[in-house]
């Protein structure tokens, strides 16, 4: 939905139940044409969809998510400040697929959160 448009990875390091991502976001993506003008931030829904494209990918299998269990947003990631972004993941398959993620740059960490996927 949004690799090699909004972002493109640049990096990956996998090992069992780990992936670790680096991604470049685009800047003149449009979705920053309305959120916000002069001031970029990357809406979190589409941080939470990174993780999940990610995680498609490494796995190849579509996700579909069926809780979020938590989700924190701590820092604005604005992609003209830190356009390299550090995703972090771990996950476990269960009856559903566990997932922990964050996503940090800089020393800043832009988010956290615990999702289970069909």
């Amino acid at each position: 939905m949004f690799v090699n448009s909004l972002y493109s990875v640049s990096s990956t390091e996998l090992s069992p139940e780990n992936i670790i991502a680096g991604i470049v976001i685009n800047p003149d993506h449009s979705i920053f044409e309305g959120h916000f003008p002069g001031s970029p931030v990357t809406p979190g829904v589409v941080q939470m969809q990174i993780v999940k494209e990610i995680v498609e990918s490494q796995l190849s299998r579509k996700l579909v998510m069926k809780h979020m269990r938590t989700c924190k947003f701590l820092e604005v990631l604005n992609p003209n400040e830190n356009p390299s972004v550090r995703i972090s993941i771990k996950y476990k398959q269960t009856e559903l697929l566990e997932v922990t993620a964050s996503g940090e740059s800089n020393g800043k960490v832009f988010f956290k959160m615990q999702a289970s996927y069909l």
